[in-house]
């Protein structure tokens, strides 16, 4: 078989495809990461490992050596387009999750479906394909029965099932399937793959054709309702896309990436599950949206925030499940072997239980920011902004583990203190413009405060450079932040000096660090890649300064790094020139949208908030 071996194949060999409830990776080699975890009432998304052939797969790629491969997503759409050129002819591999939508004839019946669709079409000459498949569950510890049928096959295991339809002749061989089949120009060999509850019935067959035309139909609908003008156009709507895929349409909550245990240093132990929803991520994600035209996903977005917040302050955590689940505990699987090496292979996110002060300045921030675009708070909405915001007032002075979720002791953030100074100014603003009752003086006091003693305590004075925590020395990228949410002007003499000294003394090869670890120890083994949303950040601050050459030639170097389809992981290695990380990454491509605001037309998001 002709196709690169799985584990060989780098992360941006991948593209994403999904339908607003899962998600599944699809490699250059023609090979699909997906598997189905229950939750709740539907499979969550986003559940996918790479380079774990024992995890489960499906392959499909030419028999023959010596193939091109070239690929693209149909325009405007979440449908993969891979075209195999061979010397014997050329095929091309269509991939596409179906869209559970009301308006969709084939699902009208079932919005809660998951389905997985391959198409084989051949275009010119006669193309012969292997198959194979290794169907597993529960992180490939489960292999499920599995029974032929006369339209495919069938694989169960306790709650799960598979159901894959294909005229292709399969056999067993070793607990794998495998088969071989032609197609010829103007020939289409369809296959589809569905997960449901094993104690259900079986989810009922339809016409792949049909519904391949009805997912573009949807696709680009939604992308009609794209309202930017920019040179950069085509780069912001795939990245809107991406961000719509890492939907979870039943909540409206946007999952940071599609993927767990991704190294941030290939071989390295910096492996995280990052398929839960950030709270950090809610105002520059609202932004996105809002400016791009997509009003409705913001609304839902900030429904979904107000949702997993609510109850008590003092219980608010830094990240929640898809439906705002709060137990999210992390374990390793000890039976898989990493992507590249790279091991522990962690299910769950510990960082649930971190206190992460900054936060609380980003909810404020997204209540504030939703209303002044014209989404009205519900009554629900401001009585948790009263409970945040009283909560903060007791507990801002403490210390956290910061932006960053470090491992280590607690300390005093610098970028945590600003961004409780974000909260109350934007109470204070909120109860200006909107009427949010509470104490707006005390409020006025306790930001006067916060801003003096960031500015004493979190301000290497020798360099004229704020630091990452107080009293301290070590940079940190985050504070990059400080312009862009108006704790001072941009053209502030601190600002403009922390900014040139993250260029200078915290990128590689232009390429932007979250911070040195050997600077500001973490707890973890120095060493990881450049963190993408922090050059996007530096660019920002340049746009704001007026620098826009250097702002311009910074995003363009970013959007070079994309993969061949247009997606970002978390960060890139300038050395090895490789996309690291877990992929694709939500805050990514939220910080390219925005910084395409910000250079292509006044008024972005930048602009927007450090103006508030």
């Amino acid at each position: 078989m002709a196709a690169t071996p799985l584990n060989a194949q780098r992360i941006e060999d991948y593209a994403l495809i999904g339908n607003c409830m899962t998600a599944a990776l699809v490699g250059r080699n023609g090979s699909i990461d997906w598997f189905p975890v229950p939750r709740f009432d539907s499979p969550a998304c986003f559940s996918a490992l790479l380079g774990e052939a024992k995890n489960g797969r499906w392959l499909i790629a030419p028999s023959e050596h010596g193939l091109a491969v070239e690929r693209r997503y149909r325009p405007g759409t979440m449908v993969l387009e891979t075209r195999f050129r061979t010397r014997s002819g050329t095929a091309l591999l269509i991939d596409f999750m179906p869209l559970c939508a009301e308006s969709s004839p084939s699902f009208a019946s079932d919005g809660r479906r998951v389905d997985l669709v391959r198409i084989v079409r051949g275009e010119a000459g006669v193309v012969t394909f292997a198959m194979e498949l290794i169907f597993r569950f529960d992180y490939g510890t489960i292999v499920p029965w599995v029974r032929r049928r006369p339209d495919g096959l069938s694989a169960v295991a306790g709650p799960d099932a598979l159901l894959l339809r294909t005229q292709v002749d399969l056999q067993g061989r070793e607990q794998t399937t495998v088969g071989e089949f032609t197609v010829h120009a103007g020939e289409i060999i369809p296959c589809t793959l569905s997960w449901y509850r094993s104690h259900e019935a079986e989810p009922a067959a339809y016409d792949p054709t049909l519904a391949l035309n009805e997912t573009v139909a949807y696709w680009e609908t939604w992308s009609a309702r794209h309202q930017a003008k920019s040179e950069w156009r085509e780069a912001e709507l795939r990245s809107l896309l991406t961000l719509k895929a890492l939907t979870y349409r039943p909540t409206g909550g946007i999952v940071a990436a599609a993927t767990t245990s991704l190294p941030e240093k290939l071989g390295g132990v910096r492996n995280w599950d990052y398929r839960f929803c950030w709270l950090r991520d809610a105002t520059f994600t609202l932004y996105a949206l809002l400016l791009s035209g997509y009003r409705e996903e913001a609304q839902d977005w900030r429904e979904w925030l107000l949702r997993a917040v609510a109850g008590s302050s003092a219980e608010v955590q830094v990240m929640y499940g898809l439906a705002g689940e709060r137990r999210l505990p992390e374990y390793e699987l000890s039976a898989l072997q990493g992507y590249a090496g790279s091991r522990p292979v962690r299910v769950g996110n510990a960082a649930h239980t971190q206190r992460q002060t900054d936060i609380f300045g980003e909810i404020v921030d997204a209540f504030y920011s939703a209303q002044l675009h014209g989404i009205e708070p519900e009554d629900d909405a401001r009585h948790v902004q009263e409970s945040l915001l009283e909560f903060l007032e007791g507990h801002w002075q403490e210390p956290d583990s910061g932006i960053w979720e470090i491992r280590g002791a607690e300390r005093r953030h610098t970028h945590s203190a600003v961004m409780a100074w974000v909260a109350f100014d934007r109470a204070i603003k909120s109860a200006e413009k909107f009427g949010l009752k509470g104490p707006v003086g005390r409020w006025k006091a306790i930001r006067s405060h916060i801003h003096r003693e960031v500015c004493t305590r979190g301000v290497d004075h020798e360099r004229g450079v704020f630091v990452q925590g107080y009293d301290g020395k070590a940079l940190d990228s985050a504070l990059l932040r400080i312009p862009l949410v108006g704790f001072l002007p941009p053209q502030d003499a601190r600002v403009v000096a922390t900014a040139e000294a993250v260029a200078r003394d915290l990128s590689e090869d232009g390429f932007v660090l979250r911070y040195r670890p050997e600077e500001a120890p973490d707890g973890l083994p120095a060493s990881e890649g450049a963190f993408l949303i922090c050059s996007f950040w530096l660019a920002d601050n340049y746009a704001l300064l007026g620098r826009e050459r250097e702002a311009r030639a910074l995003f363009e170097r970013l959007l070079d790094i994309r993969n061949d389809v247009g997606l970002l992981a978390e960060e890139y290695d300038p050395a090895a020139k490789c996309l690291l990380g877990n992929f694709p990454q939500a805050f990514s491509h939220v910080g390219l949208v925005n910084t395409a605001h910000n250079l292509s037309r006044g008024r972005g998001p930048a602009d927007r908030r450090s103006a508030h």
